[in-house]
């Protein structure tokens, strides 16, 4: 009888210390998950993040506290873990993609290569950013579709980000006859350029021979201009640069072929 009552006393005391640890290691949880959201704050890391991780960090946490509790009440942990573990595995191996897109997620959130509004090339799409999420990316192309991508896609390959910085450059390269002034036509394309009201002073822009093609001087044309007025920029120049050429009598060969036969 009395090693009955020891028993009981023992294992109400166990319960209680169980009860305790639940209590106090909850209280601790949400302590730290606070601290751990407060330094991502300050970290300036993306609300999502923040908020995944820290759900991510009170489910484990929680976990551990259960598990002490349950050790003091005499349940066999040791198994219990090796459960977890396993189910663990399955789950990963279940959700590889999944994960690798939550990865890929957690990475460019962090490292931001692309933030909302950007204008981007990445996982084979070209539009503008419109939702970063832990698992996708959402992009707007330039005829109004909405693409939805992996974060994986994106992450695996390479990501031109064509709003990352303020200025851009505008490669164009433009042709002339031998038979042509090439100094007339290089004065009048720097002319055009200088003129532009949208091309930029700093950095200057270029116009340079670039070679000596099979069928004409070919030169590279290098404005400078915002970022945002890139393609309408790019589209006057080529408009202007070939309507004033029209007009001083300067010609843009095109391949010709002669074919000569014998009689």
């Amino acid at each position: 009888m009395e090693v009955e009552t020891g028993l009981i006393a023992q294992w109400l005391m166990n319960l209680a210390i169980a009860i305790a640890i639940v209590v106090i290691g909850r209280i601790i949880v949400k302590w730290l998950v606070k601290l751990i959201r407060k330094l991502m704050v300050r970290s300036e890391l993306d609300p999502i993040l923040i908020n995944f991780s820290g759900s991510i960090a009170n489910a484990v946490l929680l976990l551990f506290v259960f598990i002490a509790a349950l050790d003091q009440l005499g349940v066999n942990t040791t198994s219990f873990i090796a459960l977890l573990g396993a189910a663990g595995l399955a789950v990963g191996l279940a959700l590889k993609d999944s994960l690798q897109n939550f990865a890929a997620g957690v990475m460019m959130i962090i490292f931001r290569p692309f933030k909302l509004g950007d204008f981007i090339d990445a996982g084979g799409v070209t539009g503008v950013v419109e939702k970063i999420s832990i698992f996708s990316t959402l992009m707007k192309t330039g005829d109004n579709r909405e693409v939805t991508i992996p974060n994986g896609q994106i992450y695996a390959g390479a990501i031109t980000n064509f709003s990352a910085r303020e200025t851009r450059r505008i490669d164009m390269v433009f042709g002339i006859g031998y038979d042509d002034d090439m100094l007339k036509a290089k004065n009048i394309m720097e002319d055009i350029l200088r003129n532009h009201d949208l091309v930029l002073d700093e950095p200057a822009p270029k116009v340079a021979v670039a070679e000596l093609a099979d069928s004409s001087v070919n030169f590279n044309v290098r404005p400078w201009v915002n970022s945002e007025d890139y393609w309408g920029v790019r589209s006057d120049l080529l408009e202007q640069i070939k309507l004033t050429f029209d007009k001083e009598g300067i010609s843009i060969p095109y391949p010709q072929m002669d074919v000569h036969t014998d009689k």
